[in-house]
């Protein structure tokens, strides 16, 4: 059958979310705010079925923009060659307008730990990093974006700032990168670091896409607080405060709202899709 879906070549600089299957028929009838959707690349690398059906159908009417979690870009190890051919085959029939992937590693003498666990940023780990980029990016044919971590310690041989890291990486690699707003504003509180001088240290003319996000917040084992990133929870005033500068700064970016634990009914998100379109509506290029 010929394939007719649309090619969209770059996400609108609007409100988009993280694309779940119970929102199917809510999101077909009445998108709202909603001018774009993000997918888990790792939930559609199968061959058939309803989550591809829906996902085609969707395609037609949305740019789709595919975020990685499980390549494991900073792993110490060689990029998992049957994983990447997964993704290359998605890439290859979706043909979405943007690709994403974590500066996290998850893999280890080749086990899967289904997390994204943090980096040391040191010469060592920008070589890697960079060379598994330039791998992707070459199997894809296309320009890949990184996104920043939520971390809960530094590691004391880092030679280089997260922002510096990041910048290097896309200088080096082409890449660009998406800005986790949420994470900035968790890794900054568990580490006591200033979250808006991270925001204007970072390389903002190579974001392509802003995630915002919940959290989760605990005490560690001395009172302090410690936040948990968990996609779990509607986005605190801190954040979207953050959000607000860091548009102020970069002009307006696709935006997108994650929330996958604890999902809530299509009305919960889309109320949150429309407070980042009213904050985007603000904005001049």
């Amino acid at each position: 059958m010929l394939d007719t879906t649309p090619r969209f070549d770059a996400l609108p600089n609007r409100a988009g979310v993280g694309y779940k299957p119970q929102h199917f028929a809510a999101l077909v009838a009445d998108p709202g705010p909603v001018a774009w959707l993000e997918i888990h690349a790792e939930n559609y690398m199968g061959n058939g079925g309803r989550p591809l059906a829906q996902l085609r159908h969707l395609a037609q009417r949305f740019p789709i923009s595919v975020h990685g979690v499980g390549l494991s870009i900073g792993g110490q190890g060689p990029l998992d060659r049957d994983h990447l051919a997964r993704l290359q085959h998605l890439i290859n029939w979706l043909n979405p307008a943007q690709f994403s992937e974590h500066l996290a590693w998850s893999t280890h003498d080749g086990a899967f730990l289904n997390d994204l666990l943090p980096l040391p940023y040191t010469a060592a780990t920008l070589t890697r990093v960079c060379d598994h980029i330039d791998q992707v990016q070459s199997c894809l044919g296309r320009r890949m974006l990184l996104e920043n971590p939520s971390t809960y310690l530094a590691f004391n041989d880092s030679t280089f700032s997260e922002p510096e890291f990041l910048a290097e990486i896309a200088r080096r690699t082409g890449c660009g990168l998406l800005l986790d707003v949420n994470n900035v504003f968790v890794s900054a509180t568990n580490q006591q670091t200033d979250a808006y001088a991270y925001i204007d240290a970072f390389p903002l003319s190579q974001v392509g896409e802003i995630h915002l996000g919940g959290h989760a917040i605990d005490r560690d084992d001395h009172g302090a607080p410690l936040l948990i990133d968990n996609h779990a929870a509607p986005v605190v005033d801190p954040v979207w405060a953050l959000y607000g500068y860091t548009l102020a700064r970069s002009g307006p970016r696709p935006t997108l709202i994650e929330w996958d634990n604890d999902v809530p009914d299509w009305p919960v998100l889309a109320q949150e899709a429309a407070l980042a379109a009213a904050q985007l509506s603000q904005v001049t290029a």
